[in-house]
């Protein structure tokens, strides 16, 4: 049931100027302590150790998430679309407001490293004892279940889940503006207003007239600058590798009854697996950090140097290669363990396409697609019109990386074959 608040609350923000908040069930979410505590989880997970600006957190992206579908949907209510279900209102903004709400810390690299899902995390902590759950159902008592199946995306209206999940929806237009302005590059810069403006409700999914397709070009092109200058950094990946290596690290140590100097909760649970709701909440950046930062004091020599070096920024190197076949990898995995180092961790090879992002690809299914509505009310995908959207999704880019510990390869390099020695040693 929809009750709008008796005053509207309104947040300043960088990209989108102002939040609008009009519904009481949005302000609630909100102020619930699981949505305050995307306060702390970075958006851009160990980025800001590459681009030193990149300290925006999922909770402003969120709220953009949420003001942009606000934006998208009192459009559609203005032009009467008979397309659109007015009834999912609330629906739509909750899933957009809550779509994050189960990001960990480090986001996607404490997913790699336990095998963990946000967005199951997310569903989990709506449907679950949590002050989210409660919030719904003060106003429906079946809207937790409605705002977890947008999330997982087998909501029965698949035009709701197109506002939040898609290649051209309220979560990749913020994140691209947010993580541009906070990076201080200019490939996110998209015309946000133009877009949303020509954006419609059309046989169940959302569509962009056909004269807005300069404007989504531009976006596509953005996304695709965004994706490989900054989400597919190699730097930023060498972090992550070394987020990766401390809890494989400590996993490892752990399993083998080895005693930590120094072991927060929930960690014993999180290094063994068996995390509840309510332990997953206690994790954050801060909590992390601080065992990160005790971590470089512990006697296990592997853990102490990984953990110094993500905290000290002492990140690997690394080398770019062509081509890295499975009989090459081998033979420097045996060779750096024969000169006394441990491959598991210090060494490893990367391909971007390994990262948790996907560049737009032209095809595939019709949730994957964006679509174009003619004149004559004719649908086309959007790389049966353009020739740069056809250009920039066709394209396959991507090297190897190599990436290890400079100082302790030179100080082994005289035990390296030469052919291996050539790989990492720069003389």
């Amino acid at each position: 049931m929809h009750q709008p608040l008796s005053e509207e609350k309104v947040f300043k923000d960088p990209v989108h100027n102002y939040i609008h908040v009009q519904d009481t069930v949005i302000w609630r979410l909100i102020n619930t302590p699981e949505f305050q505590r995307l306060r702390r989880i970075r958006q851009l997970g160990t980025s800001y150790l590459t681009f030193h600006g990149a300290e925006h957190s999922r909770f402003s992206h969120s709220l953009g998430v949420y003001e942009i579908t606000r934006s998208i949907i009192s459009q559609f209510e203005r032009g009467d679309y008979p397309d659109w279900p007015k009834e999912e209102r609330l629906v739509a903004l909750c899933a957009a407001l809550l779509h994050d709400v189960g990001h960990g810390p480090f986001s996607h690299s404490i997913e790699e490293a336990f095998h963990m899902n946000h967005e199951d995390w997310t569903c989990r902590i709506v449907l679950g004892d949590t002050k989210i759950n409660a919030v719904l159902r003060q106003f429906d008592e079946k809207l937790p279940q409605k705002v977890a199946a947008v999330i997982a995306k087998t909501y029965d209206k698949p035009i709701v889940v197109n506002l939040v999940t898609s290649p051209l929806d309220a979560d990749r237009m913020d994140y691209l503006l947010r993580d541009a302005h906070s990076t201080g590059v200019n490939y996110g810069t998209i015309d946000l207003d133009r877009i949303l403006r020509l954006l419609r409700p059309h046989n169940g999914r959302i569509v962009v007239k056909e004269s807005g397709m300069h404007a989504v070009e531009d976006y596509l092109m953005s996304r695709y600058q965004m994706y490989w200058q900054i989400y597919f950094h190699p730097v930023t990946r060498s972090s992550e590798i070394l987020l990766r290596k401390i809890f494989k690290r400590a996993k490892e140590l752990f399993k083998n009854g080895y005693e930590f100097g120094f072991l927060l909760d929930p960690l014993p649970d999180l290094l063994k697996g068996e995390l509840t709701v309510e332990q997953y909440l206690m994790l954050d950046e801060s909590l992390i950090q601080t065992v990160f930062s005790q971590w470089k004091r512990e006697k296990d020599e592997i853990l102490s140097d990984l953990s110094s070096r993500f905290m000290d920024r002492r990140l690997y190197k690394y080398v770019e290669i062509e081509n890295m076949d499975t009989d090459t990898i081998d033979s420097i995995q045996e060779a750096l363990k024969d000169a006394g180092l441990h491959p598991e961790y210090d060494f490893e090879i990367d391909f971007p396409t390994d990262l948790p992002y996907d560049v737009f690809r032209q095809g595939g299914s019709t949730d994957n697609q964006i679509l174009l509505l003619g004149r004559q009310g004719v649908v086309s995908e959007i790389s049966e019109v353009s020739e740069i959207v056809r250009s920039i999704s066709g394209i396959h880019r991507g090297k190897y990386h190599m990436y290890f510990p400079q100082n302790k390869l030179n100080a082994v390099k005289d035990r390296l074959p030469a052919e291996i020695r050539n790989y990492f040693v720069k003389e």
